[in-house]
């Protein structure tokens, strides 16, 4: 009589067995839960602490440096250094008259004074490029003082060929506008264009007077200390449209890199949440390049950063 209730007590224990581990989620979904959790939480406050500041509607606010490339100039390795360097040498003569233009909003206009378009070359240019230490004054040349062989038919032949330390060369400038983001949208500016022979398009220098610019306003971040886990954006990469592209800060042994945003109707945060590693790893930031689709397209409204409130700028090229 008691085997058949034997055989019907083991079946429901193998099922209660199977069941337990269910109430418990597994390891690697808990983390990632509550750090989604901690950044929605945190982009909360981020947005309600947010104060555009003075300017920022109805001023000129820009959120990109002032120097632009106004299409793909078709760096090669020499030209890309010289343009991160700033080495430029002028062969046409650049005037030095200032005057007033006008910013193309897409809510307005406003029209403000510029600079010369001698003072944007001054700021454009950084300094001549030599001496340059270890450096050829010729593109493809080896280093001085390096190994080398004998030149054949397809050159130099080197171990340690670097880039050359050469200028850009400016042959003329006009005054144009170039679209630029700013706290009101992308807005056309106007800008000195360099023409520079070694680049397939012209290097914009930004031309509204300093006097005429209203900073990015400084933002207090909030009080607590980020979530562990959640990573901060550290400047925006691309604009287009609703696709928001930005550099995650994440550390280079992190894993699982992930970008949240909480889109508001004024405001759109940004951040991420990544897997810390567990063994050794050093403390070297990289930065992460990840895209977003909000549910409307950006426009005006300003981007910001999850761990410090500030909002984001265009990072230079």
């Amino acid at each position: 009589m008691r085997r058949p209730v034997l055989l019907l007590v083991l079946p429901l224990l193998s099922m209660a067995a199977c069941a337990a581990p269910a109430a418990d989620p597994a390891p690697g979904l808990r983390p990632t839960t509550l750090a989604h959790r901690a950044f929605d939480d945190r982009a909360a406050a981020v947005a309600a602490a947010w104060r555009p500041g003075p300017g920022w509607s109805d001023g000129y606010v820009p959120l990109q440096g002032p120097t632009v490339l106004t299409g793909d100039p078709r760096f090669t390795p020499d030209t890309e250094t010289a343009f991160r360097s700033g080495w430029y040498r002028a062969q046409v003569a650049i005037p030095s008259t200032a005057g007033s233009g006008e910013i193309r909003f897409p809510d307005g206009r406003l029209t403000l004074p510029l600079i010369s378009a001698a003072e944007a070359y001054r700021q454009l240019a950084q300094g001549d490029p030599l001496p340059c230490p270890g450096r050829p004054k010729r593109p493809g040349l080896p280093s001085p003082g390096g190994p080398t062989v004998e030149p054949g038919p397809d050159g130099w032949a080197t171990s340690t060929t670097q880039t050359a330390c050469l200028p850009l060369t400016v042959t003329g400038v006009t005054l144009g506008a170039v679209p630029v983001r700013t706290s009101r949208g992308e807005a056309q500016v106007p800008a000195w264009l360099f023409t520079v022979e070694e680049l397939a398009t012209p290097v914009a220098q930004l031309a509204v007077a300093p006097t005429a610019v209203t900073p990015v306003p400084s933002v207090a971040p909030p009080t607590q200390p980020p979530p562990d886990g959640v990573v901060a954006a550290q400047d925006l990469a691309a604009v287009d449209g609703a696709r928001v592209t930005v550099h995650l800060g994440v550390g280079s042994c992190d894993t699982g890199i992930t970008p949240l945003v909480s889109e508001r109707a004024d405001v759109v945060v940004i951040g991420g949440t990544v897997t810390r590693a567990t063994g050794v790893c050093n403390m070297m930031l990289k930065l992460q390049p990840v895209t977003v689709t909000l549910d409307a397209p950006l426009a005006a409204r300003p981007v910001l950063d999850v761990v410090s409130g500030a909002p984001l700028s265009i990072a230079p090229r």
